[in-house]
């Protein structure tokens, strides 16, 4: 099944051809640091502790490439092709709905649509991770904003109805 191409996808493949790959790689890593907060995700990082990573996007020619370190992750500037542990390859679409959990991520890789290259332990160790872990929305909010500011950001998005619309919801306080 085709679906559309999200928005976001346009200037997100602007941004891979015009900047250079340590832009990307240092805004992903601070990025995937501050989604790792408050996240089970984070304590199942430990198998692929001081592995580097590179997530190779094929139709835009870039890479992002970067090292897991204490329960996150650091940029890694690669120096050659094969100046990884494990790499992901495929189309920013793809890797998109990987993200995004559009898609299984199952059926990106057993379709070949994202390949997984590498050392075979680590990349299932990936993948696996890639496919059962779930956000914790309320956790990470109250990592973020600290439990007092957390309970009262909780408390407000349930009440304006706002809390359904993340992966997982938000709970009542209490609960």
């Amino acid at each position: 099944m085709h679906l559309p191409k999200p928005p976001i996808l346009l200037p997100l493949g602007v941004g891979l051809r015009l900047l250079p790959d340590a832009v990307h790689t240092r805004v992903f890593s601070a990025l995937m640091n501050h989604m790792l907060k408050g996240q089970p995700a984070a304590d199942e990082l430990g198998p692929l502790e001081g592995k580097r990573i590179c997530l190779a996007v094929t139709d835009h020619a870039g890479s992002i490439c970067f090292r897991v370190k204490n329960g996150g992750v650091t940029h890694w500037d690669c120096k050659a092709d094969n100046d990884w542990d494990v790499r992901i390859r495929g189309r920013l679409e793809d890797f998109w709905r990987l993200a995004t959990r559009s898609e299984d991520p199952d059926t990106l890789f057993f379709s070949r649509r994202l390949d997984l290259e590498g050392e075979t332990e680590a990349g299932l160790y990936l993948k696996n991770l890639l496919d059962t872990a779930e956000p914790d929305w309320e956790s990470h909010i109250h990592a973020v904003l600290g439990q007092r500011a957390g309970t009262q950001a909780v408390k407000m998005l349930n009440h304006l109805g706002l809390g359904r619309y993340l992966p997982g919801g938000l709970h009542p306080a209490g609960h």
